[in-house]
């Protein structure tokens, strides 16, 4: 229902944007407010689940997320739809840890967990399949309102189901962290306000230096209280193991060009190629499989090559299908320019996904599979956030340089309507607005590849795991050692 949710608002972007008169950037706010606050407060989500009982916590959250979905539906003005969406976020916040927590504290290590988090992949991509599907058929036939309203009852039937199917977890005797997770929801929020600030005002404006401001006092702030915290939302001993590091240094980076890269092609296609939002939806299908198929093969093969592997070839095909995108073009069509590089898109982060999640909570005591699951989410959600904050900076910037030089020559062949237009919407028509637009996706693609870049580099540099390793680490897990 999570994954759902994302996938679903993606192809309903152009037509909230025209309905509610987003401008481009501040159109990244409709998925960035929910990702925001499902990544800054899943790790309380996860220690909610521990203290409190998983099932009273997974029941909560979904109430929560489908009381906001019935508010966005319902939005007239830009901030009430931003509202909905980041209460959206807190209901996942609350919700979703409990699954994957449940998962590694149901399942043995070794093939069983191993085949049950394969499971969940497939669960989650089938849940952006949906999506996508969904997101297309209800913006086309009804409005895009119904991308909101079709969680109300879904969420209803979930609340009413839930306590014939699901066992109430043990409670674990511990205390929140509001500070900790306050200081760095908001930290997180400053430094992505930021960048999309940046984009539209510049980097001398006095607003932009002020939020980079708060989020450097928020977030070291942040890093003071978990430090001094008896119970910190952030166990920092998390991060000593330097696999688990880097697994959430590549799940944050990619997750970053992930979220970037399905915001500017549903642009793409719906405003160059003039998809219809169906259309859209099809379209997105073949990444769907590719990710599908992907974590299959890492599935299968995980436990004979070990996840290393795993992670160097799916970073790599992941920045080779964002490096084919910097190639698009108003010129391209979506089997000569998109479909290509999605599939190797695809192909590459499926490679990634159950391996990650299987590394980043091998060898955490089962008191803490809330806290170090959520920490892995945390860091998809939140990159999400900031890589495409900082890919909405970098659009933003190159659309503009472009769109100087095409003003000229829109004003030199425009009709006396076109030009009155544009006085109007200050927005070039046609081609040459199909030419600042897809200048601005194709450098923003450069920046996604630094980010894959980054995520590469981690995994040939910092990751260290074998297959003996995960093994040895099963060992530990099984006989209530302490996490390496």
């Amino acid at each position: 229902m999570v994954v759902l949710d994302s996938t679903i608002v993606n192809i309903a972007l152009p037509h909230i944007q025209d309905a509610l008169a987003f401008s481009t950037t501040d159109l990244s706010w409709v998925l960035s407010a929910y990702t925001l606050t499902f990544g800054g407060l899943l790790l309380l989500g996860g220690r909610a689940g521990d203290i409190l009982g998983r099932r009273r916590v997974f029941m909560t959250g979904i109430l929560v997320f489908t009381l906001a979905s019935l508010l966005g539906g319902f939005a007239q003005e830009p901030w009430q739809l931003l509202a909905a969406r980041a209460l959206q976020g807190i209901g996942g916040a609350i919700a979703s840890p409990t699954s994957l927590a449940l998962i590694t504290t149901t399942f043995p290590e070794g093939p069983e967990r191993n085949r049950a988090f394969g499971v969940f992949a497939a669960v989650s991509a089938g849940g952006g399949a949906i999506g996508l599907l969904a997101g297309g058929l209800l913006t086309e036939w009804l409005d895009w309102r119904w991308v909101f309203f079709v969680n109300v009852p879904i969420g209803v039937l979930i609340a009413v189901l839930a306590p014939m199917y699901i066992n109430e977890s043990e409670k674990h005797p511990g205390r929140f962290d509001i500070s900790g997770a306050l200081t760095s929801t908001l930290g997180m929020a400053s430094l992505v306000y930021g960048f999309i600030r940046a984009s539209e005002e510049g980097w001398r404006d006095s607003v932009t230096l002020g939020s980079f401001g708060a989020a450097v006092i928020l977030l070291a702030s942040f890093v003071l209280i978990e430090m001094r915290a008896k119970e910190p939302i952030t166990p920092l001993r998390m991060f000593a193991d330097r696999n688990r590091s880097g697994t959430y240094v590549i799940m944050l980076s990619l997750a970053a060009a992930m979220f970037g890269m399905f915001f500017f092609i549903v642009l793409f296609v719906q405003n160059v190629l003039a998809y219809s939002p169906i259309e859209s939806g099809l379209a997105f299908l073949p990444v769907t499989v590719a990710i599908i198929v992907g974590a299959g093969l890492s599935q299968r093969f995980l436990p004979v090559l070990g996840p290393k592997p795993f992670m160097v070839t799916g970073s790599a095909l992941t920045g080779l299908g964002l490096g084919w995108l910097t190639f698009i073009s108003p010129d391209s069509s979506y089997l000569s320019g998109v479909l290509g590089p999605m599939l190797v898109f695809g192909f590459g982060m499926g490679l990634n996904f159950v391996t990650l999640t299987l590394t980043a909570v091998s060898g955490v005591a089962q008191h803490e599979a809330g806290a170090a699951s959520s920490l892995l989410n945390a860091s998809q959600q939140v990159g999400g956030s900031l890589g495409l904050s900082i890919l909405v900076t970098v659009f933003g910037t190159a659309s503009r340089n472009e769109a100087e030089k095409q003003v000229p020559q829109f004003l030199a062949h425009a009709s006396p309507e076109q030009k009155a237009e544009f006085a109007k919407t200050h927005e070039l028509p046609g081609s040459w607005g199909h030419a600042v637009l897809s200048q601005g996706i194709s450098t923003a693609f450069l920046a996604a590849v630094a980010m894959a870049g980054l995520a590469l580099l981690t995994a040939l540099l910092v990751i260290r795991v074998r297959k003996s390793d995960l093994e040895a680490l099963s060992g530990r897990a099984a006989a209530g050692g302490p996490v390496a």
